[in-house]
């Protein structure tokens, strides 16, 4: 049974730090690339950032220079390091794991930017 389980949403103050986690089980972690997105009520779900099995990332360009990705092959996780928040970074967060043959998606965990 294929999990992703993700922690480290909350309320933030504008300028403020979180850092998600998200946890993966019942897949060849390394060979998945990993993904961050996120959906604000009435909107699209958007692709926040990325990271392939080696370690490649990519930012949607609203993030780049405050958010970072990073994986852990060893412990199956990927991480999403969010500095310099600003309001319009409030939405549900979701991880992703993605190859070509398969997706999963968590549960999501809400990220909250304000004052």
């Amino acid at each position: 049974q294929v999990q992703l389980v993700e922690s480290g949403g909350g309320l933030v103050q504008p300028g403020g730090s979180l850092r998600l986690s998200c946890a993966a089980s019942g897949i060849f972690f390394s060979i998945y690339t990993m993904g961050w997105y996120r959906q604000v009520p009435g909107q699209e779900r958007e692709l926040v950032a990325t990271i392939t099995g080696r370690g490649n990332a990519d930012y949607v360009e609203s993030v780049k220079g405050r958010f970072t990705i990073s994986r852990d092959n060893a412990k199956n996780t990927v991480d999403l390091q969010m500095n310099s928040l600003k309001p319009e970074d409030t939405a549900v967060y979701s991880c992703n794991a993605n190859n070509v043959r398969r997706n999963y998606w968590g549960q999501g965990t809400q990220v909250t930017v304000s004052s």
